[in-house]
Parts: structure tokens; sequence; C-alpha cells
């Protein structure tokens, strides 16, 4: 089946989300023949089942859960409901942080005894889905508890991740060595930082350059980014780092093997 990414949405503020000015889906994973669902917002359901192809959520092997917010956790119950083909049958994991099974619980009771197993994330920590790795290689500076991911793929290629955050310069030492960096870019420009605590171009800028992705992308883009034109700031941060960045679209799928099949150094 190959590894592709398909973004089921690229909404990241209220505005943009509560209008649905860009959806706000979240992201398939496709791993051979491993499937999982991160951020599952408003419309994840939806989203998965109109896409051309259609995706298939009752095949599923996990759903993965940055953090708590209402733009990323808006669907996981309905998403975990169809993983477990209406909860009839035990299947599929669920990781999300700690305090979104504590302070805020996000995660419907009745649906736990079929989920074959919740895991907590934590700083720091490896985790497996069948033979696939990946790591929360540091927490993210962010209002509720927040991790971003790191995915250990074949041929020794890593996908990294870096969700909601306030500019940190620990990113730089979590996700180096990616060769494909996604990055939720809110903001175009630094404003009341401590009260935002998500990443604007400039911090995306300096995590490129520091990083040194293969390919980078942005998504999740707030009312300035739009206004702005998420695909000219992409080009903008490429013209100074000299990599390639590409703002995400709607339903847009980025096929891994194809993109990096000559490219592939990285050991992990």
């Amino acid at each position: 089946m190959g590894t592709f990414i398909k973004f089921l949405g690229t909404a990241g503020a209220r505005i943009v989300v509560s209008k649905q000015i860009r959806a706000s889906g979240g992201i398939w994973f496709q791993h051979d023949k491993l499937a999982f669902f991160i951020d599952p917002g408003p419309g994840a359901l939806v989203k998965a089942l109109t896409s051309k192809p259609k995706l298939e959520p009752w095949k599923l092997s996990a759903i993965l859960l940055s953090h708590r917010h209402i733009d990323h956790a808006n669907d996981l119950n309905i998403m975990v409901e169809s993983m477990t083909e209406g909860n009839t049958k035990k299947r599929g994991m669920v990781f999300l942080p700690k305090d979104a099974l504590e302070e805020e619980k996000v995660l419907f009771s009745y649906l736990t005894p079929m989920l074959q197993e919740i895991v907590l994330l934590e700083e720091g920590k490896e985790y497996s889905i069948g033979n696939l790795r990946f790591a929360t290689p540091c927490r993210h500076w962010h209002p509720v508890e927040t991790y971003g991911f790191k995915f250990y793929l074949k041929d020794n290629l890593t996908v990294s991740f870096i969700t909601d955050t306030l500019y940190n310069p620990k990113l730089q030492e979590a996700y180096q060595k990616s060769d494909l960096l996604i990055i939720n870019m809110v903001r175009t420009k630094p404003d009341n930082a401590n009260a935002v605590m998500h990443l604007n171009a400039d911090d995306v800028e300096k995590l490129v350059k520091a990083i040194k992705p293969k390919m980078a992308v942005i998504t999740h883009f707030g009312m300035q980014v739009i206004l702005n034109k998420p695909w000219k700031i992409a080009e903008e941060i490429s013209q100074k780092t000299g990599i390639q960045v590409v703002a995400a679209r709607d339903g847009m799928q980025l096929d891994l093997e194809s993109i990096f099949k000559n490219s592939v150094q990285h050991t992990t």
C-alpha cells in the first residue's frame, strides 16, 4: 500500500476552524499495512469517508492525539467508534497525554473496553504500532500537555510532526535527523507569544535552518497565515533556507516513497 500522509484539514485557529475556512479533519498516515490517524479534529470522519480514494477508518491501527484542544480532539470518539466497527470489535490503540484522560476526559468511557490498548504519552519515550516505532522527543510549550511525534520508518526515513507550541530552542535538538518535517504554523509574526503559544513563520524558518530536513511542510493555519497566502510564506522560507518548504492544502497527499526514494540517508 505504500507510505503516504494525507491532510484531511489544514485549519489551525478558532476562527478558521469554527467557520471551516479550512477543513480541520487532521492527518491520515499510511505506512504499508498500518494506518493511523493524528489529531482527529472536527470533521475527521466525514473527511476520511469522502476522501478520494475513500479512507477506511475501520482499518485504522491507532489514533494519536498530540493534545486535548478541540481542534485536535473533537472527533476522537467517533473515530474510535469507527475503528472498532461501531464498538463491536476489540481492536486498535489510542495514544494520548495523561491530562486528556484525567483533567478533561476526551475519550468516552464506554469506548475503552473495545480498545486493545490505551497508551499515555510521556516526554522522551518511544512507542510502537506493530513494527513501526515512534517517539515523543520533548514536551511542547502549550497551555495543556502536548507532544509532537517522530516516526522511524523503513529505509531509515524519519518523519516528524511539530504540533502546537511556543518556540523553544529545545525543539531544534529534539527533531534533528528528520527527513520530512511537518510543522503547525498558526501565525505569521510574533505577537503576545506567551498568550498565543503557537509557532509563527519566523519560528518555522529558524527550525528549518537548524534541523535541515530534506523537505518541510507547513500546516494548521490561522487567519493571519491564510490572508497572507500560505504558499507564498512557504516560498519565502524556502528561499531563505535553501530547503523545499510546501504549504499543505486540504486533501493534499504526500507519497513518501516517491519523494524520498533516492535521498534517504539518516540513521536512527
